[in-house]
This record gives structure tokens, sequence and C-alpha cells, in this order.
């Protein structure tokens, strides 16, 4: 069987002149101990949950706790720790980051942390740079233990880590080369992410115009009796949507996992219209309870029913014949145009007002068919819905091949920021060694 020693020098073969490669372990400390700690229980620290821990690095330190209210069940570390996710998929994604300007320099985060302490031969930040570096996160996956979405990496991956060492002089001039590098490619994908957010909103705003006020800007309005919709055309009615259609429940629970079963639609595969068939899981057929009859069918809605996207939807396509409901609504329309609706279920009176009302009216985000039901539409006649429709789908269609392109270009970016971050610190660029 290979070592973890073993397959790290085999990834990065020869070294420069004057590196050498040993265990980590010789260099770092792993998890220290929180019993050294010299403060009193009032005293505040920083409280870092996984979701505040950035990928490929970054700590958001927007919360701050009691050392009393941490110090039994979380995870300790401080100023100048390295801090790597443990767990699937955390971990594949590069969940990780220094830990900088932490409150009172202590910090205490999710039990899901491998805490990484630097000793005096090492350069904090070139450890992190090694930390998400290409090879460090591949093969740390290939040795993670456990199953599904339980897998984690066991500290002695990390102890026995043979990353190519140069001296300390060394080690800082890549850190320094890498921060600045990075920040700048950092900076073009936050722009890139920041032109998907406004052609997101861009889009809403179509929608919504197109779903409320119709396609005619001149065609006479009236007013439509409800405040937040405000005036609609004149020859429009305003309709709750159980006289337009019925909704069903789908299995909630999936059946047993069958990596050739039939795919299982979850509500997180679901976001903004679009159904995500990347992650899709698929379910043993002999475990399907076909009696609910629980298989889509192409002209109905999917609506997620709860959790941080609750009311989400999408429509069923051709291509997602047959595959079954999870968690979700579906609704199938009778008097309206499906493909209408779900255009409406997108616009922004419908998300950011009927929507968001019922998600509030429960403890978590929530949303059932009576609820559902009793949204509000305006709604033109069938002829107009099926025009709109058409119109909307020619234009979104624009706008996700732009999206496309944008969100090639981000990829590229962080390949390219990959690919660099592991050259630098394998030794294999001219100029830093």
């Amino acid at each position: 069987m290979t070592t973890v020693a073993e397959k790290a020098r085999s990834a990065y073969g020869d070294l420069p002149e004057g590196w050498t490669s040993r265990r980590l372990r010789f260099d770092v400390s792993l998890n220290p101990k929180k019993s050294a700690l010299d403060m009193k229980p009032d005293e505040v620290v920083s409280f870092v949950s996984m979701d505040a821990v950035g990928e490929y690095g970054g700590m958001r330190l927007d919360e701050n706790r009691e050392l009393a209210d941490v110090y039994e069940g979380y995870t300790y570390f401080a100023d100048g720790d390295l801090c790597i996710a443990k767990i699937t998929p955390c971990f594949e994604n590069g969940k990780g980051a220094l830990a900088e300007g932490l409150t009172n320099g202590v910090g205490f985060g999710t039990t899901e942390l491998h805490v990484v302490r630097p000793g005096p031969s090492i350069d904090c930040r070139f450890l992190f740079y090694i930390s998400i570096a290409h090879d460090f996160r591949k093969i740390g996956e290939s040795e993670m233990y456990g199953a599904g979405g339980q897998k984690r990496i066991d500290e002695g991956f990390i102890k026995d880590w043979m990353p190519p060492l140069p001296n300390l002089e060394t080690q800082h001039r890549i850190a320094q080369f890498l921060d600045e590098k990075t920040a700048r490619i950092d900076g073009l994908i936050e722009k890139k992410r920041a032109l998907l957010d406004r052609l997101a909103e861009k889009r809403q705003a179509l929608i919504t115009r197109a779903v409320t006020k119709g396609l005619n800007p001149d065609a006479p309005m009236k007013p439509s009796g409800i405040d937040w919709l405000g005036d609609i055309p004149a020859h429009w009615d305003v309709k709750r949507m159980k006289f337009l259609g019925r909704a069903r429940y789908g299995l909630g629970e999936p059946p047993a996992k069958d990596d050739e079963g039939i795919p299982f639609i979850r509500a997180t595969d679901i976001y903004r219209g679009v159904v995500d068939l990347s992650k899709v899981q698929r379910v043993d057929r002999n475990d399907v309870p076909w009696k609910r009859k629980p298989e889509l069918r192409p002209g109905e809605i999917l609506v997620v029913r709860s959790g941080a996207y609750t009311g989400d939807s999408a429509l069923v396509t051709e291509e997602l014949a047959g595959f079954i409901a999870g968690y979700d609504m579906v609704y199938t329309a009778i008097n309206a145009s499906s493909e209408f609706l779900a255009y409406v279920l997108l616009s922004k009176p419908m998300l950011d007002g009927q929507i968001h009302l019922a998600r509030q009216r429960a403890a978590q985000p929530h949303l059932n068919a009576e609820e559902l039901g009793d949204f509000i539409t305006a709604l033109p006649p069938l002829s107009e819905q099926r025009d709109i429709s058409i119109s909307l789908s020619e234009e979104i269609s624009r706008h996700r091949h732009v999206q496309s392109q944008i969100e090639e270009s981000i990829e590229r970016l962080l390949e390219y920021r990959c690919a660099l971050v592991t050259s630098a610190v394998t030794g294999q660029m001219g100029g830093l060694q």
C-alpha cells in the first residue's frame, strides 16, 4: 500500500537545489490544546462557523462570543494558525484559511476543522499555500475515510504530508509573490461575480416587467386593486394560483440510492428557474412508492418547500420527464400556461413579496400547497401568456449564454490560480528559488 509520504514524493519529483522534503509533523503541531489559554471566562473571542471559512482563503470574523460559551465543544485556534476543513465536500472545495485578526488573538469554531500551527522553520503563509496546492487537495481527497457525506481527512494525513521546503527566506519570498498575484486574480474574479449578480438582477427585472405589465408599453392600464402589484394592462385579470392549477407533494425522504437508478430531484438541485443536473442523485426504482405517482411530467413546475431556497422553482422540461420529485411541491397548470406561471414564480413580486412573507410565517423557512394556492398573479389572455413566455425564453436564453461565458472565465481564472500556487510552492517557478 502506497503511503502518504510516498504519494507526495511521487507527486513532486526532483526538487530544486537547496530544497528539502520532510513530513510536516517536524515543522508544525496539529490541533493545539486550549488548556494553555490564559484568559478569563468572560473575555471575548472570535467564533467561526464552517460557512465563515472561505474557499482557498479568507475567514469571516463577524461573530464574537464569550470564552466560557465556546470553550467546550468547539475547536480552538489562534492568530497565525492554519485552519483546514476536514469533512467532505468542504475539504475538496478548498475550504481553509489562515487565522488573522481574531478578537483577542483567539478563535473557536466548528469541530470540522483541523488546526495546523506552524513552527519556527516554516512561514505561516507559505504553509497556507501548501494546503491549497493541487497535489495536497487531490491526494488528500483519496485519503479520506468514512462513507458518503461523512468522509473526513485524518490529522495523520497532514502530519505525514511531505511538501517541498526551501529555506525560510525563500518561503517568505514565495508567499509574498503569491499574496500579490492571487490578490489580483481574486480581484478579477470578484468583478466577474459582480457581473453575474447584475445580470441576474437584470434578468429578474425583465421577467417582472413582462409578467406584470406585458410586452406592449402602450397598452391601456388599470389599477389591479393590489398595492404591491400596481397597475396592470386593462384587459388582464387578477387570479390566485389555486384557480389556475393544483399542487401535489413530492416524496420527501429519498428512496434507497442506486447509481444506475432513477434521477431524484432535491430542493438543492433547484435555483432560479434551473435544475442543476450535475449533482442529481439516483434512487432504486424498486424502492419508489409508485402509488404516489412521483414521476415528473413536462410542463409541471417544481417549487422548493423549505430551507434556504424556499419558493425557488423551475419548469419541468422534456429532459426531466420521468424523474422523481423529492421534498418539493409539484404544481400543474390547468387554466393557464405553465410556462407563463413558471416565469411568474421567478418575478420580484413573487420571490421578494408573497414567497418572502410565507417563509416568515414559520420558525423555519417553509411553504405549503395552501400558501402557494393563495399567491396572486396578474393574468393575461392565454394567447398573450404564450407570447410573453416565448419572448422571455428568447431573452433569457441570451442571458444564459452570457452567464455561461462569464462562469467559464471565472473557472479558467480559478484553474490558473491553483496552477500558479502549485508551481510556486513546489519550486517549479524560476526566479523564486
